[in-house]
């Protein structure tokens, strides 16, 4: 049997690939702990400065698993032992100052589309659709996806793709901010790696301030991010990788960071 979560590392660049493609990555508890376990292992991880969450086979992630709730003679419970897990993996790749790239194809619907939102950036197949489809399993969303979709389109638009679980194809996910970029399916590993090496080589602690910034800032008042904003420069200014910018800068040349 196949591991459910594959792991793999590389050149400051982690990969969390899930791995059940004969149920097109559905979450079942097996996986969902796996990835709990694979986002505690990335997060440790000094060497990483970039996650890749992708899948394998011809989906990102179907959603949940429907036969673990048929099975189950307590829902709510069932609920809970399958979400639990996925949210404690969310809630780490969230706190990290690593940058996660959610890199989807075919499928992304359910929890599969709210990780895809949810995540830092978000690279897309031309073949990917997205469907919330929570309602019409008379469910509301998780995995963040109610946090992330109304911050991304608006009150509004976001409680319509939500109440009505319409299909949504790749351009029109690019239209509306759902992804940052959308490439041909032949070309989703190169083009997501390509994006993770150039990431990677970047000023880490820069990188992860700009993203705890941008993360809190509809959570703080103008005044608090303020504040927030002078002690994440003060924090950067004190890198060697901040040092070695203004040199090459006032030197001409291309800068080389060293991630700290």
């Amino acid at each position: 049997m196949s591991d459910p979560i594959v792991v793999a590392s590389a050149g400051g660049v982690a990969e969390i690939r899930f791995n059940r493609p004969e149920r097109l990555n559905a979450l079942d508890v097996e996986l969902a702990r796996a990835f709990e376990a694979a986002a505690a292992r990335v997060t440790a991880d000094p060497d990483v400065r970039v996650v890749v969450v992708s899948s394998a086979g011809r989906a990102f992630v179907a959603g949940g698993d429907l036969a673990h709730f048929h099975r189950a003679a307590d829902k709510p419970a069932a609920a809970a032992e399958l979400i639990d897990p996925i949210h404690a993996g969310l809630k780490a790749l969230a706190r990290s100052p690593q940058i996660v790239i959610c890199s989807v194809k075919g499928a992304v619907a359910g929890a599969g589309m709210s990780l895809a939102l949810g995540l830092d950036l978000a690279i897309a197949a031309d073949d990917a659709t997205f469907n919330l489809a929570y309602a019409r399993v008379a469910a509301s969303p998780d995995c963040g996806g109610s946090w992330a979709l109304p911050r991304l389109v608006g009150y509004r638009r976001a409680l319509e793709i939500a109440l009505l679980s319409e299909t949504i194809d790749a351009a029109e996910a690019l239209r509306l901010g759902l992804v940052n970029r959308v490439v041909p399916r032949a070309d989703l590993e190169a083009e997501t790696a390509k994006l993770a090496a150039r990431l990677a080589a970047g000023p880490a602690v820069a990188q992860g301030n700009i993203k705890s910034l941008m993360r809190l800032s509809l959570e703080r008042d103008h005044a608090a991010q303020l504040d927030a904003e002078a002690r994440a420069f003060g924090e950067c200014a004190a890198t060697a990788d901040f040092t070695e910018a203004v040199d090459a800068f006032l030197g001409k040349r291309k800068p080389q960071f060293i991630g700290r």
